[in-house]
């Protein structure tokens, strides 16, 4: 227009000089269009007319983008202050949770305790038994949750049908693939949350896909990392999830380039909660290891699943109004700065539900949101353990080594020396009986009652960790099988109950990380395995199949499985005309896959299979009072037509 000079700052001002009165029309259509206020302006002494830009509308045709890049800092600063507050109560309310968790740990012995008192070189040792408790759990608990083989187990949902049924194999073969040769941090982070998981009573995973592995993640968090509210009971009642993570700044610059977080400064560090890292101060004095340097390189990044109700983004009803109704977000916080918000719900979802990408894994119930460990349920034990096994210890040095008083005029050589044995010292006594110029304190030799004692809480320690020796070798090979059964039952009942609940979440971890390949995957997928060139279909992950553990969430163990195997075993022997032709076979095939024997088929071929014969052989198996079967691909009229003939003889209508 040629009648105004525009220029737009960067605080998004405008200034106009009219140079032309008669088209002050024009300007004002103009600046309409422009969306800038008419209604507020200066003007300045030559003339010029300042007018204030009204903010754009916010943008809301894209559900995926980041409502941070088009929110106002105002609105902004708030979201972080009330959720920041909000995280620092849920914190707060699990301190004693925490000190519980914190106090079984300095209990795992594993570093020595130097101790000056009651004296110098006092005993320090730990008792072994909460450390015993936890490795047995996770040696046992690794082989079954993630067999060598897979951990993936795919069933046909509803009839089976040869068309389900390669569909069910292409998503069990593809998943194990994935979990067991791409994905290669899940097999050392299931064990290392396994190893977890008995100390402080939870665990969690969170799968999702990663932008920037551009691939599926089951990421394991330890329990301190994972913050909920107060009152809390699980995961999808909870209003607010909160994931503490430890982010590289390079990683955090990648995501801002990419899109994904909006491009503010951050400073190294980020914000700390009060006692957030107490835990892993503890963690890193059992392993000795201790923080020398500032590290620059990471970032405390708060990841916070919760409800809001953002300005602009409300709830509308079918009439257009707001409903007041809070809606799913994730709302990512750094250094006390908003990186992200985005909608955690379903585009088109009527009811606005919550996406869920945590799984809980708990070893005991508990009474609330975490669960129990064996720091919390024998941690007294293993320290009153620890003190009677070091008043023991301590006995038997000072026992061994006496002290004592002696009187002021006995002088011995090198007085300040212990004596060596088969050594014989010089010493001058004034007179009188040498005995008597000798007082040892009266140290007692260690207590045969203390000892009782200790073995009395290792075994009642052992005996609810469930770790104590199954003794079904020594009972008598002829016992009735219900015998032998109750016998492993009753010693494996804890046990069969926590790997229960780890199948269980297990199974829900299954179901997100197929969700997330049904979405993420191309229409056709192409991979390599030892079967050759494999391809999967993002459709082949839908609700015909389920995806489930391949571990038996009744047995936790190959000693469960080989016993209950060889109870089977000698159930069949003992009446094997009841259990069908192929009894006695199935009994050993399953033995032998109850002890991991690979290529069974080998070992244990199967028993022959009938095969198709030609007429004239039927027929002579008829006269000798064999049945006959017919098999798929026979010509069925010349076989019929030949028994016909055969029934119309004599020597068929004799028999």
């Amino acid at each position: 227009m040629a009648s105004v000079d525009k220029a737009i700052t960067f605080d998004e001002q405008v200034e106009l000089k009219v140079r032309d009165r008669s088209k002050e029309m024009d300007v004002e259509v103009e600046l309409e269009e422009n969306n800038f206020d008419l209604d507020s302006f200066e003007q300045l002494d030559d003339g010029t007319l300042v007018f204030g830009a009204v903010a754009p509308p916010l943008d809301t045709t894209d559900f995926y983008q980041n409502l941070a890049e088009v929110l106002d800092d105002q609105d902004l600063g708030q979201i972080k202050n009330d959720l920041m507050g909000n995280v620092e109560a849920d914190k707060a309310s699990r301190e004693d949770w925490e000190q519980t968790y914190r106090d079984g740990l300095e209990y795992l012995g594993m570093k020595y305790e130097e101790r000056s008192q009651p004296f110098e070189g006092a005993s320090g040792v730990m008792h072994p038994l909460l450390a015993e408790s936890v490795t047995q759990f996770q040696a046992q608990a690794y082989n079954e949750i993630l067999p060598s083989q897979g951990p993936v187990k795919a069933q046909v949902m509803g009839m089976a049908t040869p068309e389900v049924e390669q569909q069910a194999a292409r998503v069990q073969e593809f998943m194990n693939y994935q979990l067991m040769e791409v994905m290669k941090e899940y097999d050392p982070e299931t064990d290392q949350m396994l190893f977890y998981l008995p100390l402080s009573g939870s665990a969690f995973r969170k799968v999702y896909y990663d932008q920037t592995m551009n691939r599926a993640v089951s990421k394991f968090i330890p329990s301190e990392d994972l913050i909920v509210p107060y009152g809390a009971t699980d995961l999808r009642s909870a209003t607010r999830v909160t994931h503490v993570v430890d982010m590289s700044m390079n990683v955090i610059r990648k995501l801002q380039q990419v899109g994904f977080y909006r491009d503010v400064d951050l400073d190294n560090g980020g914000v700390d909660l009060e006692g957030t890292d107490q835990i892993q101060e503890e963690i890193d004095d059992i392993q000795g290891i201790r923080k020398t340097y500032s590290d620059d390189d990471t970032c405390k990044v708060y990841e916070i699943h919760t409800e809001l109700d953002i300005p602009g983004f409300e709830d509308l009803n079918m009439e257009g109004e707001e409903t007041g109704i809070k809606l799913p977000y994730i709302v990512t916080i750094a250094d006390n700065k908003v990186l992200s918000i985005r909608r955690n719900y379903k585009e088109g979802d009527p009811l606005k539900e919550r996406i869920n990408y945590f799984v809980h894994y708990k070893f005991l119930p508990g009474l609330g949101f975490y669960g129990f460990g064996l720091t919390h349920m024998i941690g007294g034990l293993s320290k009153a353990s620890t003190s009677i096994l070091r008043q023991l210890i301590d006995a038997g040095t000072l026992s061994n080594l006496p002290a004592g008083f002696k009187a002021r005029g006995i002088r011995i050589r090198n007085d300040d020396q212990p004596l060596q044995p088969g050594e014989f010292r010089d010493m001058d006594a004034p007179g009188g009986s040498l005995r008597d110029a000798f007082v040892p304190l009266p140290f007692k030799e260690p207590s045969q009652t203390l000892l009782s004692l200790l073995g009395i809480l290792v075994d009642s320690g052992r005996r609810f960790a469930s770790i104590a020796d199954l003794q079904i070798g020594d009972a008598n090979q002829n016992a009735p099988v219900g015998t032998t059964v109750a016998l492993l039952e009753r010693g494996t009942r804890v046990m069969s109950a926590i790997h229960k609940r780890l199948h269980a979440s297990q199974r829900v971890e299954f179901a997100l990380l197929a969700k997330v390949f049904a979405q993420y995957l191309p229409d056709s997928y192409p991979y390599f395995t030892a079967n050759g060139n494999q391809n999967i279909k993002a459709l082949d992950f839908d609700d015909r199949v389920d995806v489930i553990p391949v571990s038996d969430p009744n047995t936790f163990s190959m000693s469960q499985r080989v016993m209950m195997a060889q109870e089977m075993l000698r159930t069949v022997q003992s009446n094997p005309e009841i259990h069908g032709p192929n009894g006695i076979y199935e009994a050993y095939r399953r033995m032998y896959a109850a002890m991991g024997v690979q290529n069974i088929e080998q070992l244990l071929p199967p028993p022959p299979q009938p095969q198709p014969i030609d007429p004239a052989n039927e027929n002579a198996g008829l006269i000798s009072g064999l049945p006959a079967q017919a098999f798929a691909g026979q010509d069925h009229d010349a076989h019929i037509n030949a028994h016909i003939s055969l029934y119309g003889t004599i020597t068929a209508q004799s028999n």
